[in-house]
């Protein structure tokens, strides 16, 4: 049962997590302004913003976080299907999930839910080490009315206050990443995209009648004119409040796509990933042209593809692996690039290979290290 607890239980709970690990503070809540919050209005518990925490099993951490703040128009809080069942899904695969109560019509304009977003980043971020988070992976996610509190909260953020008299305050706001699910996304944020926006995802449905996809293509843009990452998935089907959608064939598979793409981002690791170079050899002669996969033996890490032309590879820091052990995978897209006007075909198909030869004892398989160039060479018939 979700219980409340007061900010010296919470320090108690801080002060013993080394030794109790993190279900001391799992499924427990906190007000974001312990000592009452600017502009309240009351003390009730509508006046008094808070988080409810929920941590992954120690085994499964992978110390990232996501602060999801449920949808519900701004009146209301979607919290099981936009917030505990959301935080529980994270959990599975090894995110911590804070589930944000903000303020809400009519005693509280949209300003001030945006400010509790804020703030929820910035406390989390600030408790980082007694939660067993990563500092510079934490996201914010939002959904409908809580989709424009995460597209603000990506957008207008700051670095904190060190002058502050509250510690919260000295810390920065700015998400590492944003997750908007069919977002309610204010107009006048589009002229304030920068460079400094962090990585995107968007979830939009064509039949959603209440959220028109517009705005969120318009911000897409934005994003694209300033280099940040983004990816947007725009479904034929599906209605607006469903949460992760369960059962629904086309808007429900969203949840999975998000799982990958925070993996594929690196946002499941704290590994930093590097620039590689190589080039590829097939029976003795460079790839024409072809893939190569590059699979982490660390199930969190990113996996890596790029593409191969004249048997040569080159991969950026922002999308190449993380060192460490890698298994190798290399798939021919063409064998003849030297008519490309005839349109004659060359293959009857794609092929990968996945071993250096079909006698090999195992997989292909390479340590990566910073500045060491790659070298991958496929023979298609065994070798004695």
């Amino acid at each position: 049962m979700i219980k409340s607890v007061s900010l010296l239980t919470l320090l108690m709970g801080f002060a013993t997590m080394s030794a109790m690990g993190a279900e001391t503070l799992h499924d427990s809540s906190v007000l974001l302004w312990p000592d009452g919050a600017p502009e309240a209005k009351g003390t009730e518990r509508s006046d008094q913003p808070g988080l409810t925490i929920h941590l992954p099993p120690k085994e499964k951490a992978t110390g990232a976080a996501i602060v999801v703040n449920p949808g519900g128009g701004f009146r209301k809080l979607a919290s099981d299907n936009e917030g505990l069942h959301v935080a529980r899904w994270l959990n599975s695969f090894g995110v911590a999930a804070f589930v944000t109560r903000y303020r809400l019509l009519p005693d509280y304009q949209p300003a001030v839910s945006i400010r509790d977003g804020q703030r929820a980043i910035r406390y989390i971020r600030h408790n980082a080490d007694a939660y067993g988070i990563d500092r510079n992976r934490i996201g914010v996610m939002g959904f409908s009315a809580g989709g424009h509190l995460a597209s603000g909260a990506a957008v207008r953020f700051d670095a904190g206050n060190p002058d502050a008299s509250d510690p919260i305050d000295r810390v920065s706001n700015r998400p590492d990443f944003a997750v908007l699910v069919y977002p309610g996304i204010a107009e006048e944020l589009l002229e304030l995209v920068t460079a400094d926006v962090p990585p995107t995802f968007f979830v939009l449905s064509h039949e959603d009648s209440l959220i028109s996809a517009g705005k969120a293509f318009q911000f897409y843009e934005a994003l694209q004119e300033h280099s940040v990452p983004a990816e947007i998935h725009l479904f034929g089907q599906g209605t607006h409040g469903t949460g992760m959608a369960p059962g629904d064939p086309s808007l429900g598979q969203w949840p999975t796509i998000l799982a990958r793409w925070l993996k594929t981002s690196g946002f499941l690791t704290g590994a930093e990933r590097i620039p590689v170079k190589g080039t590829v050899t097939i029976d003795g002669a460079p790839l024409v042209w072809g893939g190569i996969t590059l699979i982490p033996e660390d199930p969190n890490a990113p996996i890596t593809w790029t593409h191969s032309a004249g048997g040569h590879f080159s991969i950026d820091a922002a999308h190449g692996p993380v060192p460490g052990l890698h298994r190798v995978e290399v798939h021919i897209l063409s064998k003849d690039l030297s008519n490309l006007q005839s349109g004659n075909y060359t293959m009857d198909g794609s092929e990968s290979y996945t071993k250096s030869s079909p006698s090999a004892a195992g997989p292909l398989t390479l340590e990566i290290v910073p500045d060491n160039e790659i070298k991958i060479d496929i023979a298609t018939e065994s070798v004695e």
